[in-house]
């Protein structure tokens, strides 16, 4: 099985290392099955923690390896980290004010039932971190890709690393997108469906990125900062409020920093 992996195709490889990716995602998700009921705190701790994770997965997935990847283009490496990021702020800054908005005179639920402010925040959450599935299925497309150029800084154990590190860290953000939308009144099924669907972008934009990886380079860089700025931008508009909202502060501070903690181990470690 390993020999053959080996021997397969960029293509192939990168395709099945992103459904890796995405079960991961799937089963991180599917946490939603496995609780009758939801404790407040442990919710907000929940979010807090996802706001942690997304924070660390800003930097140690997307910035820094954009960085990297900028030094050999023609312009400072922070120019293109600077204008993707910005760029994707105000991509979700624009989502969100494009979102259906509800009025309270006219009705007092969206969606199965869902608070309007609710169902508002858990779409910027999912689109978020689909955003930010698209550049990692890319990043792990490219790492595949370069191997059939001989790029020497690209090895498979390497390429093979990243898709683990990207599917472990991928595990709580398949659970900080279905476990809100829990929280927030909607069925099991529904949450745990939407939650994986935020992952199913990794196999189609690995494919894209072994393509990438020989006409469209130089725009990595872009690519990877943009999903960055969506994420700070969601996480410190949505995710780190709506884990205060109900008045653990503390609670939401202290696991919003271990969320840090982990994901940047993972990264780091991984990465």
């Amino acid at each position: 099985m390993v020999e053959w992996f080996l021997n397969a195709s960029p293509m192939v490889q990168a395709l099945l290392a992103t459904l890796f990716t995405w079960g991961m995602t799937a089963l991180g998700a599917a946490l939603v099955f496995t609780a009758k009921t939801f404790n407040q705190k442990i919710m907000d701790a929940m979010l807090a923690f996802a706001g942690g994770v997304m924070i660390a997965a800003s930097f140690w997935s997307l910035i820094s390896p954009a960085l990297e990847m900028a030094e050999d283009g023609p312009l400072p490496p922070w120019i293109p980290a600077a204008i993707g990021f910005m760029s994707g702020g105000l991509f979700l800054w624009g989502v969100d004010k494009l979102l259906p908005h509800w009025h309270p005179e006219e009705t007092d639920e969206g969606p199965e039932g869902i608070h309007p402010e609710s169902f508002r925040r858990s779409t910027l959450l999912v689109l978020a971190i689909t955003l930010h599935n698209i550049p990692e299925g890319l990043a792990v497309g490219v790492a595949f890709g370069s191997l059939a150029y001989g790029n020497d800084l690209a090895q498979v154990a390497g390429a093979v690393t990243l898709a683990i590190g990207m599917g472990i860290q991928n595990f709580p953000e398949g659970t900080a997108v279905s476990m809100p939308l829990r929280r927030e009144g909607m069925s099991r099924g529904k949450a745990f469906w939407y939650g994986q669907l935020s992952g199913v972008v990794e196999p189609i934009s690995a494919v894209l990125g072994v393509w990438l990886v020989t006409v469209m380079e130089p725009l990595l860089p872009y690519a990877l900062t943009f999903a960055a700025g969506a994420m700070i931008f969601v996480t410190a508009e949505e995710v780190i409020p709506g884990s205060q909202e109900n008045g653990n502060k503390d609670l939401a501070a202290i696991w919003l920093m271990i969320g840090f903690t982990v994901m940047m181990i993972l990264d780091v470690a991984l990465g």
